[in-house]
Formats: structure tokens, sequence, C-alpha cells
């Protein structure tokens, strides 16, 4: 009789295969309330090195890191029409404190639009003041009805940029640059994951924004995932909130912001663009862990050959784990290390120490080796960037692959039960787009006609590109 797999595979059930291997690899469970998530240390240590390398950009981008309340009155939201109309079927609402009826019901953070420009509208006073940069890091709440870990989580962890500018172009210039080189170059580039960079419809925009820019990712199914968000707010809070800035003499402007945003969706996305029938494959610039040396037996001479290595691979670098654990079988160690897609693993046992080698297994290519012990701290370095460039080569050939050009709605729906259309948003239109979403179907962006942002949905040349969606 065959030996069950692991993990159910992808092409026989891709959602079951995601929670399989979020349960497997000890990533997260369930939490009591519905909704929520329990994320574990093996997963969170994933987003702990998503914060470090997003927060490095973040702060190269100008902005500080503060912190807000996560409980808002009520009030605050109702001051900007379209943003409470947005938000409300998804909100938490706080009636009652400390054994009593509370005055004004409070809001549990959806977001914090509303509660940071009541302080921008204190702290703001003199063109001095601008641009304002500020970024926190927290959780929020939405009310989610059809949950799943780490897409769609009632509560989850993020970063919310907000910032306050002296002009529209300048706040047009900021929500773009986070767009490109914070967010981008980070999916890009050490996620691996090839994001399409475009702009989201009228219907897609986030409530009270004049316009949101998006990074959408195609998973390993062919659905689409949102990854993150930039968006010109205009000046619709500054209204609101009375957030202005005086100019020259008495006269006064309201201030132009931007916000924007990544969460651990992020780590959803992570695991379905990379990860295979035998667990995840974590990118070498992500990965917490790049590299594991085994022990296969309880050999003396082999524990310290091990430890020994494991210094080496520290010292020009690499972030290493040594795993002598050998009173458990060495294929269960084994299995759980590539279930959890730790890029490398080098095991040592007796006889490789003989030959003076060790087996060097690629979780990203797959298979394994026998490499000089000797030769190992030269040769992984390259090892770990060749891995990296392989995923995002695979991201990237993938997403062309299982993208075609159609031309009718039709077509288009036939494209979205494998991949992506892309169609003519002059074809399309926003009739056609609330046609597509009648069968499941969204727009995810529109992209200029060579792929790159456009600066308006009317440019000439447009196209959408639709697919399903996470």
């Amino acid at each position: 009789m065959a030996k069950a797999p692991v993990l159910t595979p992808q092409a026989e059930d891709f959602p079951r295969w995601y929670q399989d291997l979020i349960n497997k690899a000890e990533l997260a469970d369930n939490g009591p309330v519905r909704g929520t998530m329990v994320i574990r240390p093996y997963g969170y240590g994933l987003w702990e090195r998503m914060q470090q390398e997003m927060d490095a950009r973040i702060k190269k981008a100008g902005a500080q890191n503060a912190y807000f309340p996560m409980f808002i009155p009520q009030s605050y939201l109702t001051k900007e029409a379209e943003h409470v109309e947005g938000f409300a079927p998804e909100l938490a609402v706080v009636t009652h404190g400390g054994g009593k009826q509370l005055e004004e019901p409070v809001v549990v953070r959806p977001t914090s639009e509303t509660i940071i420009n009541e302080y921008f509208s204190k702290w703001v006073q003199s063109h001095r003041d601008l641009p304002l940069l500020i970024n926190q890091w927290a959780n929020v709440v939405r009310w989610e009805l059809r949950p799943r870990v780490f897409l769609r989580t009632t509560e989850f962890l993020w970063q919310e940029g907000h910032t306050a500018h002296a002009t529209y172009e300048d706040a047009r210039a900021y929500a773009s640059m986070i767009h490109t080189q914070v967010y981008g170059d980070f999916m890009t580039n050490v996620l691996g994951i090839d994001v399409v960079l475009g702009r989201k419809t009228a219907k897609e925009r986030f409530a009270g924004a004049i316009n949101t820019l998006t990074l959408e990712g195609m998973m390993g199914d062919g659905k689409a995932l949102q990854m993150g968000t930039s968006h010109e707010l205009g000046q619709n809070f500054a209204k609101a909130f009375n957030t202005t800035y005086q100019l020259h003499g008495a006269e006064r402007e309201y201030v132009w912001q931007t916000s924007w945003g990544v969460s651990t969706r992020m780590v959803g996305g992570l695991i379905m663009s990379h990860g295979d029938d035998n667990g995840l494959r974590v990118p070498p610039r992500l990965a917490a862990v790049q590299a594991v040396v085994l022990a296969i037996k309880g050999d003396d001479a082999v524990i310290a050959k091990v430890r020994e290595i494991g210094a080496r691979l520290e010292a020009v670098g690499i972030r290493v784990v040594v795993d002598d654990r050998t009173d458990t079988p060495f294929g269960r160690r084994a299995v759980d290390w590539e279930l959890k897609g730790v890029p490398l693993r080098i095991e040592v046992g007796p006889r490789d120490l003989e030959n003076g080698t060790a087996m060097l297994a690629r979780r990203i290519p797959g298979g394994k080796e026998p490499v000089s012990i000797d030769a190992l701290a030269e040769l992984l370095p390259g090892v770990l960037e060749e891995d990296q460039a392989l995923l995002l080569r695979q991201s990237r050939e993938r997403r062309e692959s299982r993208t075609v050009d159609v031309k009718t709605l039709d077509e288009a729906v036939e494209a979205a039960a494998t991949g992506w259309g892309r169609i003519s948003w002059a074809d399309l239109g926003a009739e056609g787009e609330a046609k597509l979403a009648e069968q499941g179907v969204t727009v995810r962006c529109i992209v200029a006609a060579d792929g790159s942002v456009p600066a308006s949905d009317d440019q000439d040349g447009n196209v959408a590109i639709v697919a399903r969606a996470y």
C-alpha cells in the first residue's frame, strides 16, 4: 500500500493543501473566537522578518513609527461619510466597559485614518510641519464572515502609514514611492513574488480615497491576492477633521494625505506563491532560518562537527540552526524542516565524516548532492542567492503563462477559471466590471498598455487585469 502524503496534493484540493500546510508546518492555529488566529513561533518568525525588512524601507522613506489607540470614538468614523459607509459592515463596536454602558460607543480599530487625523489636526499648524510622515505597527479588527488563516481574519497584524503634505503633487509622489520603492521592492526582491503594480478601479478603491495603488500576486492556483495598497486620500479627511496649515500670513490650506499598508496576509501570499506538495519554500532573503545543519546520528564526532559547521556558516552571515536532536529520528526531522521550507539542509553522519563531505539538500530547486565540508562556508551564500532568483523566476513564469489577452466578458470569465485575463478597460468599463462581479470575477487593477502604473483611470490604452481572488 502506498504511503499517504503528508499534505493533500495541491492539484487535488488547493484550499485543503493550504490548511494542511499551515497545520503541519506549525505556522498558526485557529483562535477561540471565530475568525481569529494564533500565530505560532515559526509563523511569527516569518512575520518578524517581514517587519524588519519593511520597517527599514519605511524609515528610509522618511516615516517615523508611532502608536495610536485601538479604541476609536464612533463619532470619528462618521465624519467622513464614504469611509464609514465602506467599513460599517466590518466594525466591532464596544458599548459597555467597566460594567457600565459607555456614553459613546467605541469602535475597535479597523484602520486609523480617523483617529490619526484627529491628532494631525493638532500637530500641523504651519507649512514647516509638513510633510508629516507617520507609520504604526498594530493590530486591526474587521469582522470577517468567511475567515481563512492569514488571508482573511477578524483580527490581523499590519503596518499602516499616514502622511500629510502641502500639495497634491507631493502626496501623489509619496504614495507612488511607497507603492514602488517600498512595497514593490520588498515583494519582488525579498518575497520573490512577481507582483503586478497597478491602480484600483473607482469601485475597488479604499473608502475615502481618490486613488488606490495596488500590488497583485498570482497564487499557485491562478487566483489573485492583493498583497498591499497605497492610497491617495486627497483632502477628504483633512476637510472632515479640519487638518490645515498656515501658508502665508493668515491664509490656511487643507493638507493632502496618503495612507498605505501591508499585513499578515503576506504570509498567506508567501505560502500560496511558493509552497509545493512537500510544504513551504521560504525565500532565502526572508528566511529566519536559511540553513539547518542536521546530525544524522548521535555520534560524538558528528555532533561536534555539525556544531562546528554551524559556527562557520554563522560567521559568514548565514542564519543557521544546528539540529542535533538525535533522540528524534532523522527522517522525521528532515521532513519537518522540509515542511517548514528552510532553503538548505546540511546533513552529516559518520560516513560523511570519513569522506570529509556533507549532504546538501536544496529545498527550492530540490535534490541532494555531497559537498566538501570545508567548501560549505564559501559555497552556500551563492547557492542561497541562486535559489532566491529561482523563486522569482518561477513566480514570473507562472504569471506570464497563465495570463491571456481577452476581448469579451465570456473570455474573461473563462480565463479567470485558471489564471488571469487582460482586457482593454475602454472595452470593459464600469458596466462590464459589474457584470464580471456577478460571476465572481473582479478587476484586480488597471495597468497601462506597457504594463506600468497609469496616471489616470481613463488613460488611453489602459488594460484591466481580471481574476478570481482571495
